[in-house]
């Protein structure tokens, strides 16, 4: 647990300030150096031994997508429509085998969306107006819900969440994560979002926490799938950047959607 919370606090001491004080583009920097590490990790867990082809193609196709939903949304359509169109191809051209050929498509179209679509959201929840705190919102409840739910489940867990694709986590934590999640919601809006209502901090807390939650099991679900433990290695007690982010390429999307179309408040 030490180990934990010590990455935790120097990968906050790193982070927050560029994010801080670096603008928009210290966010891009973050993030970018974060989406390659995560395209590195997808790949090597989906491909394995084939790991260096599938970075380069998520690099390839992923990177535009990434780029077109940050800077040019329009144009996502059909840039996401052709990068699918490359892993495919690639895929079919690369690999010898067939049933393998279409397997790692279906891994690397997986791929594609999983990692630089989602991965996206984040800066543009960076960019809305007062993106800073939307941003740092998203980073709390996200937290605030996994912690509220290790603890709760250390304590009170009993009756399994989700079994078949994470033993650890049960219903109780899961009750203790929204509760907190719930908690920072409302303390955020008190200390920096005025413009939000008391009844929509609520529901932006309990539904970040619910979408967190299947953030979580949705990874768990890639790793038993492709059979490894961690995604990396990179951050020690923590495993990778997949592990630490699993969460938070649901929250992310989530917030924004909240924020410009349900609240309008971006």
């Amino acid at each position: 647990m030490l180990q934990r919370i010590l990455a935790a606090v120097v990968g906050l001491l790193i982070i927050v300030p560029a994010i801080v004080f670096g603008g928009m583009t210290g966010a891009h920097i973050v993030a970018g150096l974060a989406l390659l590490i995560a395209i590195d990790e997808y790949s090597r867990m989906a491909l394995g031994e084939r790991h260096v082809f599938g970075k380069l193609l998520l690099l390839l196709a992923g990177g535009p997508v990434y780029l077109s939903n940050v800077l040019w949304p329009e144009a996502l359509p059909w840039v996401l429509s052709l990068a699918t169109l490359v892993v495919f191809i690639a895929s079919m051209l690369h690999i010898s085998e067939t049933d393998k050929g279409m397997e790692a498509s279906m891994r690397l179209g997986a791929g594609l969306v999983y990692v630089p679509l989602l991965f996206s959201y984040v800066l543009l929840v960076r960019g809305l107006p007062q993106g800073l705190y939307w941003l740092f919102l998203t980073l709390a409840v996200t937290w605030a819900g996994d912690t509220g739910a290790y603890f709760a489940g250390r304590a009170f867990g009993r009756t399994k969440l989700f079994e078949r694709v994470s033993p650890k986590k049960t219903w109780e934590g899961a009750a203790g994560g929204f509760l907190f999640s719930i908690a920072f919601a409302c303390a955020f809006k008190a200390l920096f979002l005025p413009s939000l209502t008391w009844g929509q901090a609520v529901l932006l807390g309990a539904l970040l926490d619910v979408v967190g939650v299947l953030g979580d099991l949705v990874e768990s679900m890639f790793k038993r799938a492709f059979g490894v433990k961690d995604s990396g290695w990179i951050m020690p007690g923590h495993g990778g950047i997949l592990d630490r982010i699993d969460s938070l390429l649901f929250t992310a999307p989530l917030t924004w959607v909240l924020v410009t179309h349900v609240f309008k408040l971006g």
